[in-house]
């Protein structure tokens, strides 16, 4: 088994190889040097290598998205932007946030800033954009959040092409059944107690969502402040925070085959962005949010970082292996779903993103 970590930091895109099931890695890098790599994925659909995406921006040149089938000895990118706003819109691309390969066979969406996903049908090559969250009546109430206006999470359904989950800062969750023809919020039970009603039908600065793809209809979100579960497709949720430190954070990752696991990284609150009492700690739950578990086995005894909301994965291999990055450059993996863990690589730029991958 070989595995295969993808680092985007605020200056390149790391890669962390191991052969020897992920005892130790192999970094090289930077690939992509001095842009912003706020999205990585890997669409394993390709063979004999998954095709490795990685959204960079450049100050100089501009946002932009670089391929490699070889991951990362070699890069592409075509000669054209690959995702560009029409003309119509008034848009430009400020950056890509997020890549997901859709249910059918080479589909890829990309979450971007401003406020939209874009849909390729050639593996992630070139992009159109998905008019109808686009067009969107709700669009000039989407306000931006700290970190900017764009739909940071997309999760396809894994046996309907038709069914797409977002979630954005700020607007919340949202869902197409058609392919992206037409969008519903989906919030009812996520809080807004920064707006002047704590339950809106949209408008929640809504952090990260997961899914798990063995129960579609089993969803988990962090929220600012507030973690929540539904169990009906993001219809409903509610709140599992008991148990956790703080209710805070960015960061919320489902176990690949057993929908009841997730995996939180809590901080202390907006305005204090760093762990409860500065303790490095992963938090698991096993039992769908009902209990919460402190995983802090070979993780800094004081640690005064954060980890974004793209930060955190977990690959597929058989234990999980779950990964993190810091704020002040430094990437964890764990082997065993969290028991124990080890440094990859250390003082990196700020990680923005991590994705695994095993073959």
């Amino acid at each position: 088994m070989t595995a295969v970590l993808a680092i985007g930091t605020r200056k390149g895109l790391w890669l962390a190889t191991s052969d020897d099931g992920r005892a130790t890695w192999e970094v090289t890098g930077p690939h992509h040097s001095m842009t912003d790599v706020y999205a990585v994925g890997f669409d394993t659909r390709t063979t004999p290598t998954p095709r490795l995406l990685a959204g960079v921006t450049s100050e100089h040149y501009g946002p932009s998205v670089g391929y490699s089938d070889d991951l990362g000895q070699t890069w592409q990118e075509p000669d054209h932007a690959p995702i560009a706003f029409p003309d119509d819109t008034g848009a430009a691309l400020a950056r890509v946030w997020q890549f997901a390969p859709g249910s059918e066979p080479n589909v890829v969406y990309a979450g971007v800033e401003p406020t939209a996903v874009f849909r390729s049908t050639d593996g992630g090559v070139t992009y159109e954009l998905v008019r109808g969250l686009w067009d969107h009546p709700h669009r000039e109430n989407w306000a931006p959040g700290f970190g900017g206006a764009a739909v940071h999470t997309i999760l396809p359904h894994p046996t309907d092409p038709a069914r797409l989950t977002v979630a954005m800062s700020t607007g919340g969750v949202y869902v197409t059944e058609d392919g992206g023809d037409t969008w519903r919020p989906s919030n009812h039970g996520i809080k807004a107690y920064f707006l002047p009603d704590p339950d809106p039908e949209y408008g929640q600065c809504v952090h990260k969502i997961a899914q798990n793809p063995d129960q579609p209809e089993r969803f988990y979100a962090q929220n600012h402040h507030g973690v929540y579960r539904s169990d009906d497709g993001a219809a409903t949720w509610q709140s599992i925070a008991e148990g956790l430190p703080s209710d805070f954070g960015f960061a919320m990752v489902a176990h690949p085959r057993r929908p009841d696991v997730i995996y939180n990284f809590p901080l202390v609150a907006d305005r204090e962005r760093f762990p409860p009492g500065g303790r490095c700690a992963v938090y698991r739950s096993e039992d769908a949010g009902k209990s919460w578990e402190a995983l802090t086995e070979g993780l800094p005894d004081q640690f005064w970082n954060g980890v974004l909301r793209d930060a955190m994965c977990v690959d597929t291999a058989d234990p999980a292996g779950v990964y993190f990055g810091t704020r002040s450059g430094s990437v964890f993996a764990s082997r065993d779903e969290g028991e124990h863990w080890q440094p990859v690589v250390e003082n990196l730029p700020d990680v923005l993103c991590v994705r695994a991958v095993v073959t």
